[in-house]
């Protein structure tokens, strides 16, 4: 399945607290992740090659395919797609016997079947926490693209998932690429030291051009232009600026508590479901507020993933692209620019997707990390939909799921 927006986006993104806040989980990956070769000029040697499956053949995946291969320690054994075309096209591409390509909506259960021993879960956001735990109940480790899950019950399963790994001695990686840069890790380990001094507010952004709207005819246009149906992205703001709220909690190191907010479809005569406007208040339990603007217009803006930090005695900033830096106080930090985060922040994941493996590296806090990403998108669209303040209480007891109808789809 096709990240429809694959082009523009690598365009862009490989283009050009309060005192003693406790650092999140992320914090140790990072640090490693830091340490990670950026590149390679070729394959390295390894003595163990770990077989790998491709679910999700479209755009992205393809793309991951070539950044495993280029890494050396994979071998693509098999792949698996709901088209059967781009399942084939992928076959090819990578040399895979014809005998392990699947496709429709069952072509993940024949990929786990077919001798793979890890596999990229780079499909339609929908499917992301069934696919991840179909994989890891069949004894696989995970490399998984965000956003994890567009509701409550995808996020828990998710998070649920995670744990399971650990306890089968599993790796779950999620492919986040922020907390993966040099710069972005110093800037976010000296807010963790208390360089802002007592954090006020944050304000983030996630801005993208606009998602377009192909006619759809048929079940399979629906999943083919997946991103004009909620259910299937969970809209813009979980499916685009998953990477902002991502910083946002790296950086606070715990999700909020509510959320209030606004949203509306701007574009005439709409045929999809998204909004391409969302703004959100965020609350925490500490009293900080966090304002968190998206939208998906046609308006010549680039594409913007970024926080600014602002506390007592410093401001920050957090970027996917361009300047990072701590501004001011004891923790002053000149920051620098960053560049090519959507490559080299996969590249330097699936470097730690390989160590963890090859080293028994199994604590896996990314899921949880991004099933809590995954419910304060979800906190946010409902708060906005709803026109109402939103609790993550009450939005967890509710366990309200995105339903999709199949009917009309191949098995």
């Amino acid at each position: 399945m096709n990240d429809q927006r694959d082009y523009s986006r690598r365009q862009f993104l490989g283009g050009t607290l309060a005192v003693g806040a406790s650092a999140t989980v992320l914090d140790t990956l990072s640090a490693a992740a830091a340490d990670a070769p950026a590149s390679e000029a070729k394959p390295k040697e390894f003595a163990r090659k770990i077989k790998l499956g491709l679910i999700g053949c479209g755009g992205r995946g393809s793309w991951l395919g070539d950044l495993f291969m280029k890494h050396g320690g994979y071998e693509i054994r098999a792949v698996a797609d709901y088209f059967p075309e781009r399942a084939e096209k992928a076959g090819d591409k990578f040399g895979v016997d014809k005998a392990r390509r699947f496709s429709g909506l069952s072509a993940h259960k024949r990929l786990l079947e077919s001798g793979v021993e890890a596999v990229t879960v780079v499909n339609v956001p929908h499917f992301h926490p069934d696919h991840g735990r179909a994989a890891i109940e069949a004894g696989c480790h995970v490399y998984a693209a965000k956003p994890v899950a567009v509701d409550v019950p995808g996020a828990l399963k998710v998070q649920g998932s995670g744990k399971l790994a650990t306890e089968k001695k599993l790796c779950y990686l999620v492919d986040y690429q922020m907390w993966t840069d040099p710069i972005n890790i110093e800037v976010v380990k000296r807010i963790h030291e208390g360089g802002l001094g007592k954090l006020g507010h944050i304000d983030s952004l996630g801005f993208s051009p606009p998602w377009g709207e192909p006619p759809i005819k048929t079940a399979e246009d629906r999943l083919r232009w997946w991103l004009a149906t909620t259910a299937l992205s969970g809209d813009v703001i979980t499916e685009n600026t998953v990477h902002s709220i991502n910083a946002v909690l790296w950086v606070v190191g715990k999700r909020p508590v509510s959320a209030i907010g606004r949203t509306r479809v701007v574009r005439p005569n709409p045929r999809g479901e998204f909004r391409e406007v969302y703004l959100v208040t965020y609350e925490f339990d500490d009293g900080l507020l966090w304002s968190h603007r998206c939208q998906s217009l046609r308006n010549q803006l680039d594409w913007a993933l970024k926080l600014d930090a602002y506390g007592t005695v410093a401001t920050a900033l957090v970027s996917y692209r361009g300047k990072s830096y701590l501004r001011g106080g004891p923790k002053h930090y000149g920051g620098g620019e960053v560049v090519s985060l959507y490559d080299q922040g996969a590249i330097r994941n699936i470097a730690t997707f390989y160590d963890n493996i090859v080293n028994g590296r199994f604590d896996n806090p990314t899921p949880q990390q991004a099933g809590d990403d995954a419910l304060t998108a979800a906190l946010g669209r409902e708060a906005c939909a709803r026109r109402c303040c939103l609790t993550m209480d009450e939005l967890i007891k509710e366990n309200k799921a995105l339903e999709y109808d199949l009917t009309g789809l191949k098995v």
